[in-house]
């Protein structure tokens, strides 16, 4: 019997709140299927199965708050049994269909898919009837159900609370992702009532006039909380960081003429909705680069250097209620620019509408910063353990240089190394930089 735990989604992470659980006991579940949604200090997460088989027992309630490591469900290797006998079995199957779902766990699903896109839609499975064989929901019918009247998003535990309470949950006032009730919404609401959402009814008579009081709009409750939760998550974080690593930092100046000069050529026979903007040379640049230099690609761990499985390269993206997050793009080195740069666009859209799998979070081995936009010219990066090096590239400035014996003018970026001394050195360090610049020069074979 495999044990399903609470998954460490960073070094900044020490516990996390199961919001709702995708799967319920008997469910066949694979290796990678989506089984629950975590909330963290910095996010909501899809959290991933590590086993295959069947689930046994959910063992925490949506709504609790558990450390990393705690037990959540167990997972059966063989199927559990069910009775023999096509007459027992078809009978079975009508009663699992006909029957209401277990309180705060949806109704029976066969397929990944159709939770994943009940939980993009914000659809609550248990109001669904399934049209699907045994009454299983079908895609067609979350589609349907998404299409129709708007809804109420609220958690499973909000719902049960809300009708514990007698709190329409129509009057709360929701602070999860997308507006979404919690459980904290419902008892805040329950026991102040007066700052419930109105909900829509036929106006009352205006009252009695009373004295005009101008105030500031109130921020929506709980993003102060949220916020403090996240900025204490990466204090943390980097506190770490500084206290256990040994940080080195290089920097190199990067002529950058050559390879926006091919990329306008390129994007001319493109699309407007494919073509690439400099960022992509640069991630492209820092992930190939790590062939040449694999010591940088990797983990401190146990007192010695483990090489990444792969270049996965964590992505530095701003929240838009403040914070910072770094996903990855997994095998960014083998990515067609094409392909690098679809997939930097759908990172940046999940993580800003807190759509991120668990594996994004924990997958990159090293992480990659671009502050251009905010007109910073380098960055002195802090590692995110227990990564072993940082790049970090900023805007792009017109320099005089000298070309070939010429002066001129030209686009200018500067690529900046934080790394881990205990894991490389400076000499293997510059041998990155300037593999990064080398692959710039070129920009027609990344």
């Amino acid at each position: 019997m495999a044990e399903f735990r609470m998954p460490s989604l960073g070094a900044d992470m020490d516990a996390g709140t199961v919001s709702q659980w995708l799967v319920r006991p008997g469910d066949h579940v694979s290796k990678g299927d989506i089984v629950a949604i975590v909330e963290t200090d910095k996010s909501t997460v899809e959290v991933e199965c590590f086993d295959t088989g069947t689930v046994g027992e959910l063992l925490i309630e949506p709504g609790q708050r558990v450390p990393v490591g705690t037990v959540l469900a167990t997972i059966t290797e063989q199927p559990v049994a069910t009775p023999s006998g096509g007459a027992a079995e078809r009978a079975a199957a009508g009663r699992a269909a006909s029957a209401p779902p277990a309180e705060g766990m949806p109704p029976r699903v066969e397929s990944p898919l159709v939770r994943r896109l009940a939980h993009r839609h914000n659809v609550a499975l248990g109001t669904i009837r399934g049209t699907g064989p045994s009454g299983v929901i079908t895609r067609e019918d979350v589609e349907r159900a998404s299409a129709g009247p708007a809804r109420i998003m609220a958690s499973p535990l909000a719902r049960r609370l809300a009708a514990e309470l007698g709190t329409d949950l129509a009057t709360v006032r929701g602070t999860g992702i997308g507006g979404a009730v919690r459980a904290e919404d419902v008892r805040r609401a329950a026991e102040r009532p007066s700052e419930a959402v109105p909900a829509e009814t036929t106006p009352a008579a205006p009252p009695e006039p009373a004295p005009v009081v101008t105030a500031p709009p109130a921020e929506p409750v709980g993003a102060e909380e949220r916020q403090a939760g996240m900025r204490q998550a990466i204090a943390r974080a980097m506190a770490r960081s500084q206290r256990e690593i040994p940080h080195y930092y290089l920097g190199d100046t990067i002529d950058l003429a050559r390879a926006l000069d091919w990329m306008r050529e390129h994007n001319r026979r493109l699309p407007v909705g494919e073509r690439l903007v400099s960022s992509a040379l640069l991630l492209k640049a820092a992930a190939v680069a790590l062939r040449d230099v694999p010591r940088l690609n990797g983990f401190w761990a146990d007192g010695d250097f483990a090489p990444g499985d792969g270049v996965h390269l964590g992505v530095a993206i701003s929240l838009r209620g403040g914070g910072l997050m770094a996903p990855a793009i997994r095998d960014a080195d083998r990515l067609s620019l094409t392909e690098l740069m679809a997939a930097l666009r759908d990172l940046v859209a999940r993580t800003r509408s807190g759509r991120l799998r668990g594996s994004e979070l924990t997958d990159a081995t090293i992480t990659v910063t671009n502050l251009g936009d905010q007109g910073v010219e380098f960055v002195h990066g802090v590692i995110y353990p227990p990564q072993v090096a940082l790049v970090g590239f900023g805007t792009t400035v017109e320099r005089p240089c000298a070309v070939d014996g010429l002066i001129g003018v030209h686009p200018m970026v500067t690529a900046t190394l934080a790394a881990d001394h205990r894991a490389t050195d400076g000499y293997t360090g510059g041998r990155y930089l300037r593999a990064v610049a080398r692959l710039l020069q070129r920009p027609e074979e990344l």
